[in-house]
C-alpha cells in the first residue's frame, strides 16, 4: 500500500432523518442497519482499509463519541480520531484532517469520505479509488465521485460535466444543490448529469490552496496554530478555534466555485442511506413489498411498509399500507413513508415539548 495516502472518514452527524432508530447517543453511523454484525462507520473502515493503510486512517467526529469509535474499531489509535467540539459542516471538518495530515506528511494525497453511506459493488468502488488517487497525486486537480443516476431523486446534489476531459476524468461544469422533481427529471434525460456521492479526493497541496483561495477565514484560523497539529496541543488548540469556524459545506464552500475539479463517475450500488425511503428500497421485500429489519413481522392485508423493531420482537400489522413503523428504546414511530420529511420537525418538537430523553 502506498503510505502517502490517507483516508479521511466523517462520522461526526445525528442522523435525524432516521429517528427514532439514529438517536443523539448513538446516531446513525454506529448503527447495524442490516443485521449483518457490521456498523455503518465498521464498514466504511472495512472499506478503504483495503487501499488505504489502517494507520493513515482518520475519523473526524464529535467529541461525545470518541468512546463509540474505539469501540467499534479496535484497530486504530485514540489519536487517530480527531475530536470536533461542535458541529461545523464539512469544510472546518475537512481542514481540520487535513492540517492533521499536512503536520505528517505535506506530500499526501487524501480521500475524505462519509461514514454513513453504502457501496454495494465494492470491487468497482475501490478500483475507482485507487485510479482517483493516483489522478489527484499527478495532477493538482480536486476529483469527486459521480454516480450515474437511474432516477430523478431530489434528495441528492447533481453535478454536470463539461466537454473537457483527462482521459476518464470530466471536468465539472456545475454543481447543483437537490433539485424539485422537474428539474430533477431534466438533468436526469439530459445525460450531463451525475450524483455527488460526497466522496472527494485531492493532494494536500491542492486542496489547501484552494482553502486559501475560496475559504481564507478558515484557513487562517487553522494556520495559527499550524505548530500544534499532531502534537499535545492540537486538541486545546481546536477547542479554541473550531467554534468560531462559519458553518459551511464544503461543497457550497470550495468546490462550486474552484475551476480545476473534476469527476470520475460510475456505477457502485451507491447509496448515502440518507432516509427510510432510501433504506426500504435497498432491503428485501415480501410479497406485497413490505420490508421487516431486525425483528419478525406478521403483516395482513398489508403493503409497501418498512418495519424496524428490536431484536426478539414481533410486529402484528393489520390493513396498513406505504407506513414507516420503528421501535427503538423508549420511542415508537409510526408514520406515512411519503411524509419521512417531516421526521425532523417530529424530533424538534419532541425536544421542546418532552426534552433531549428522547431524542
Amino acid at each position: 500500500m502506498n503510505y502517502n495516502n490517507y483516508c479521511v472518514i466523517m462520522a461526526g452527524g445525528v442522523g435525524s432523518r432516521f429517528w427514532p432508530f439514529s438517536t443523539n447517543e448513538k446516531p446513525k453511523q454506529f448503527l447495524d442497519f442490516f443485521g449483518t454484525g457490521r456498523t455503518l462507520l465498521q464498514m466504511t473502515f472495512d472499506r478503504f482499509s483495503k487501499v488505504v493503510p489502517a494507520s493513515n486512517i482518520l475519523i473526524v467526529t464529535n467529541k461525545k463519541y470518541k468512546n463509540l469509535v474505539l469501540e467499534q474499531l479496535p484497530l486504530i489509535k485514540s489519536s487517530q480520531i480527531l475530536l470536533e467540539p461542535n458541529r461545523r459542516n464539512t469544510a472546518p471538518c475537512i481542514a481540520y484532517a487535513l492540517n492533521r495530515i499536512k503536520a505528517i506528511n505535506p506530500e499526501a494525497s487524501m480521500i475524505v469520505a462519509p461514514a454513513d453511506h453504502l457501496i454495494l459493488k465494492e470491487i468497482e468502488f475501490l478500483n475507482a479509488i485507487e485510479r482517483g488517487l493516483n489522478f489527484v497525486a499527478e495532477t493538482q486537480n480536486l476529483l469527486t465521485l459521480g454516480i450515474q443516476p437511474n432516477r430523478p431523486e431530489t434528495g441528492y446534489g447533481y453535478i454536470q460535466i463539461s466537454d473537457q476531459a483527462i482521459g476518464d476524468f470530466k471536468k465539472v461544469k456545475t454543481f447543483t444543490e437537490k433539485p424539485n422533481l422537474d428539474l430533477a427529471k431534466i438533468f436526469v434525460q439530459s445525460g450531463e448529469f451525475f450524483w455527488n456521492s460526497g466522496v472527494f479526493m485531492w493532494s494536500v497541496a491542492a486542496i489547501s490552496t484552494a482553502f486559501e483561495e475560496f475559504l481564507p477565514d478558515i484557513a487562517s484560523k487553522f494556520e495559527t496554530g499550524k505548530q500544534y497539529f499532531n502534537t499535545e496541543k492540537e486538541q486545546e488548540f481546536i477547542n479554541q478555534i473550531f467554534p468560531s469556524c462559519p458553518n459551511i459545506s464544503i461543497d457550497y464552500g470550495i468546490m462550486e466555485h474552484a475551476k480545476n475539479v473534476y469527476v470520475l463517475c460510475g456505477d457502485f450500488g451507491w447509496s448515502d442511506l440518507g432516509t427510510w425511503g432510501s433504506l426500504y428500497d435497498l432491503s428485501e421485500k415480501d410479497e406485497n413489498s413490505n420490508v421487516t429489519l431486525k425483528c419478525k413481522s406478521q403483516f395482513y392485508d398489508c403493503d409497501d411498509n418498512i418495519v424496524v423493531l428490536p431484536k426478539n420482537k414481533l410486529a402484528v400489522l393489520q390493513n396498513l399500507s406505504g407506513y414507516i413503523v420503528v421501535e427503538s428504546d423508549n420511542v415508537l414511530l409510526i408514520c406515512k413513508k411519503e411524509d419521512e420529511q417531516k421526521i425532523r420537525q417530529f424530533v424538534a418538537d419532541i425536544s421542546l415539548k418532552h426534552g433531549e430523553e428522547f431524542i
